[in-house]
């Protein structure tokens, strides 16, 4: 107490001697966009950086220190939301312990524009900020008054702006999604944090919202007790404990996440949170393997399995050997979504907005995936042997498991039932339990062939060898080829026709060097050149890829999507269909066909005003791809129905029927 009436003393002081000289705390006011849509929210940004020794404060500054205090001055019905507050660090000062922040930092805050306001009306924010900035020696209180102009308009994010908006949001504290548990006795405070026993740990900390539950300055113990943490410290020597305990725990790179506390048992939260956690973990691993399991009839993976399948049943292997072959395609496959799924969680941390088949957003990715496609087809037209290294339908290891390698990175533009809700998990998932749900895509990609392989009763019913092959090769060519015309009109909607014709002229040029190896080897000769200059060919081509914009497309009274149009339908009371598609997306093109373009269905919407928004993510729009994983989604497809009045909307499912959407609309009826 002597200690706190001496500090406050000393701001009294401080303050009367220092109030004329410049503020140590400078703050800027800055908005993510100058022109938020009518109906729609805006973030705002406190930019604070204190001069080289000062620090600001948490919304708890410890021991000592206030919060930070804003008074709006709005226009009529915009609302301003509470102070959001980034992870703060941590100051000794004489026995004191300070929550501080030493390194700039910004407070969030989302500001509600209302609905119905017309396009380039102004409106002027002011603030006044109150607060508390401090040296290990005096503490000044300093007042701002900070102002900007908003215009209502189309909502759209300036450039400059995203990256710093995107830092201050990484800094800002995540929702933990599980409830923990707190004891007070004997002067000692536990709490159990569910959180899993693989992840990765570091140095932890809790910051408590509010006093009455610990001391401040008394030391941490973080330890692991299964798959939660255990905080232990001194409990607060006055005050009650709260009847909820929120706070902030810090664990090592991770950064901080939001904790919710109530009184029981410490113990009890060791396998609360982790039985929902790994429960959710489970079943995304369970709706991967399923999901890949079904990749297996898209035209793109049928006939690389079949060929596998055949070549199995020519070679007449042993047991052993079926099982090595069918162990080395699984591990192709696994490897080849982990490899996957783990540069999208690097990416993803980055802060970039990628999701499932992220690199089908490149034209030049398409390119080389066209020229890829094309050669096995002509090599199942019987145009050429493909020569070592060995392919799809050669014997061995070594071709089974870049076999599998290549399967899982053709299907990436497919996605079907069970995968999207698993892909989107993994997302929010431990990195490790991430990648597990990754693996289980490829574990359920490969399935089919390991149980060939596993299993001599389903070896002994594969057609035996004969003539016959040589004519279900041809045939299996078909679905390549239509593979390669996709892949073909994919790059031309992405990238223009120019990018297109270049993609195929790099597809046949790659074949010729293709079928150069295959003659040269036929012949006894080296074929190490002719491969070579194919995939340099390939990848020179397809870095050289032209590229143009083309004009973006909605059919019929669709239009495109975007959260300010959301936002204005809504307001107008009127249903809406959300979906979200991209042209490399099967899944989706297959829904469109056979459900959304529908004659039924599109009668049924006209009848009942249902407008239609349609995101296009070919091109991997950083904003869509934001919106997308707001809905725990790892890419597309996603369709969503918006119900006047609703607060959320409904998720559907990834395969959609024509009854299912016209019921939708027809009950408002």
């Amino acid at each position: 107490m002597r200690a706190l009436l001496c500090m406050v003393m000393t701001w009294l002081l401080a303050g009367a001697a220092l109030a004329a000289e410049s503020r140590h705390l400078a703050v800027t006011l800055v908005a993510e966009t100058a022109r938020p849509a009518a109906g729609s929210s805006v973030t705002l940004a406190f930019d604070s950086r204190p001069e080289p020794e000062w620090h600001g404060y948490w919304i708890n500054g410890g021991d000592a220190g206030v919060p930070t205090t804003a008074k709006w001055t709005l226009p009529a019905g915009v609302t301003a939301g509470e102070l959001q507050y980034p992870v703060p660090g941590r100051l000794l000062v004489s026995g004191l312990m300070n929550y501080v922040y030493e390194k700039p930092y910004a407070h969030l805050v989302e500001l509600r524009v209302p609905a119905g306001l017309a396009s380039g009306t102004r409106l002027p924010i002011s603030v006044k900020l109150d607060y508390l900035v401090c040296t290990r020696e005096i503490c000044v209180p300093e007042s701002q008054t900070l102002s900007t102009e908003l215009t209502v308009g189309d909502g759209a994010v300036e450039p400059g702006t995203r990256a710093p908006f995107d830092a201050w949001r990484q800094a800002m504290p995540k929702p933990l999604g599980s409830q923990a548990r707190f004891a007070v006795a004997d002067g000692k405070f536990r709490m159990a944090v569910p959180f899993p026993a693989d992840a990765a740990l570091g140095e932890a900390y809790f910051f408590p919202l509010a006093g009455g539950a610990i001391d401040f300055a008394a030391p941490q113990t973080v330890t692991r007790s299964g798959d939660a943490l255990i905080v232990e410290t001194k409990a607060a020597p006055i005050g009650t404990p709260p009847t909820t305990l929120e706070g902030v725990l810090t664990v090592g790179e991770r950064g901080g996440f939001l904790v919710s506390a109530s009184p029981g048992a410490a113990a009890a939260g060791e396998t609360a949170g982790s039985e929902v956690g790994w429960r959710a973990a489970l079943l995304a691993f369970g709706g991967a393997v399923l999901g890949g399991l079904l990749l297996n009839i898209m035209p793109c993976v049928f006939p690389i399995l079949s060929l596998k399948a055949l070549s199995l049943a020519r070679s007449g292997a042993d047991t052993s050997a079926a099982r090595r072959e069918a162990l080395a395609y699984t591990g192709g496959a696994v490897l080849a979504c982990l490899g996957l799924g783990a540069v999208i969680l690097a990416l993803r941390a980055g802060g970039s907005a990628v999701g499932w088949a992220f690199q089908l957003q490149d034209p030049r990715v398409i390119v080389v995936l066209l020229a890829l496609t094309v050669a096995i087809a002509l090599n199942l037209s019987g145009l050429f042997e493909v020569p070592t290294p060995r392919f799809a339908g050669r014997e061995g290891s070594g071709g089974a498991f870049a076999t599998g390698a290549l399967a899982a990175f053709v299907a990436t533009p497919c996605t079907g039932p069970f995968m999207g809700a698993a892909l989107g998990a993994a997302l929010v998932l431990p990195v490790a339990a991430a990648l597990a749900v990754f693996a289980g895509l490829g574990l359920g990609l490969a399935l089919p062939f390991l149980l060939i392989g596993f299993v001599p009763a389903l070896r002994r019913r594969l057609p035996k060898p004969g003539a016959w092959m040589a004519t279900f090769r041809r045939v299996l060519a078909v679905p390549m080829w239509l593979t390669a015309l996709a892949l073909a009109w994919v790059l031309g909607r992405q990238a223009g026709v120019n990018a297109m014709t270049w993609g195929l002229g790099a597809s046949l040029v790659v074949g010729f060097a293709l079928w150069l190896a295959g003659r040269r080897q036929a012949r006894g000769l080296g074929a190490g050149l002719p491969l070579a200059a194919a995939l340099v060919l390939a990848v020179g081509l397809a870095v050289a890829v032209p590229r143009s914009a083309p004009a973006a497309e909605v059919a019929g009274g669709d239009e495109a999507f975007s959260e300010t149009r959301l936002a204005a339908l809504r307001a107008e009371k009127r249903p809406v269909f959300a979906y979200f598609t991209a042209d490399w997306c099967l899944t989706c093109k297959v829904n469109e066909a056979g459900a959304i373009d529908r004659a039924a269905v599109r009668d049924a919407f006209g009848a009942q005003k249902v407008a239609v928004l349609v995101g296009d993510w070919t091109d991997g729009d950083a904003e869509l791809g934001r919106f997308i994983a707001k809905h725990n989604r790892a890419g597309v497809p996603l369709y969503l129905w918006y119900e006047p009045g609703a607060s959320e909307p409904t998720v559907l499912p990834q395969v959609l029927t024509p009854s299912l959407l016209t019921d939708l609309a027809e009950k408002r009826g």
